[in-house]
């Protein structure tokens, strides 16, 4: 699966490079024979192990395929510290001070999201390897993602819940300041309702907040 994930981001990077003008990729952004591409991962917060993770496959990537269509690879890696203010400042910084020809990120989609109007008005592709949430690409020719969307992972999850274990009521706890939570949990409640036929099938909804580390309370209204 993550030499997979290797090759497509790989494979789309390349194809984005080649279906750019010569002025957009050689006159403004190529530095001689140096393609830059932007890293943009959470490194710090909360999100920091998955961001980790994916810096990591990225590094992987690069030592394994280091020129690209014979130009070298180099690698700009940038810190959206888990938060969507940061994520949109980092994007930022990766288009109008580093010039990098492509980008690759974010683990989160909140922060994809936050740097989508960025990447769009910079005319810079950005790849998600696991932004879920459809939003990040609603809309923006310039981001694209080479993972499944929260609307697959909802239903797939109710049809489990409801086929394979017979439940036919459900009760969500959610991360309410997380996109990705937010929108997947939307996604499974909208198709277990209609495989259930019952509007009131979701009998409770409790949220909590990026951080928090006591779900007592969340625990006693899906109880």
């Amino acid at each position: 699966m993550k030499k997979k994930l290797v090759w497509a981001l790989i494979l789309v990077i390349i194809f984005s490079l080649i279906g750019c003008s010569p002025s957009e990729s050689t006159e403004t952004k190529t530095d001689g024979d140096v393609i830059k591409i932007g890293v943009f991962e959470p490194m710090t917060g909360a999100n920091a192990a998955g961001g980790a993770m994916e810096v990591e496959g990225v590094k992987l990537a690069n030592k394994l395929y280091p020129e690209v269509l014979g130009k070298k690879v180099e690698l700009v890696i940038v810190d959206n510290k888990s938060d969507k203010v940061e994520a949109a400042n980092a994007a930022t910084r990766l288009v109008d001070k580093e010039k990098v020809n492509a980008i690759i990120g974010s683990w989160g989609s909140s922060f994809s999201m936050a740097a989508g109007p960025i990447v769009m008005d910079g005319k810079v592709p950005a790849v998600g390897a696991s932004c879920t949430n459809p939003l990040v690409t609603i809309g923006n020719d310039y981001y694209f993602r080479v993972c499944f969307i929260d609307s697959f992972q909802g239903v797939v999850m109710a049809n489990y819940a409801f086929n394979k274990e017979g439940a036919k009521k459900a009760a969500i706890i959610q991360e309410i300041s997380n996109d990705y939570s937010v929108g997947l949990a939307k996604f499974f409640t909208d198709e277990f309702k209609k495989l259930t036929g019952d509007e009131n099938a979701i009998v409770a909804v409790a949220n909590y907040n990026t951080g928090d580390q006591d779900f007592t309370a969340q625990l006693q209204t899906v109880a």
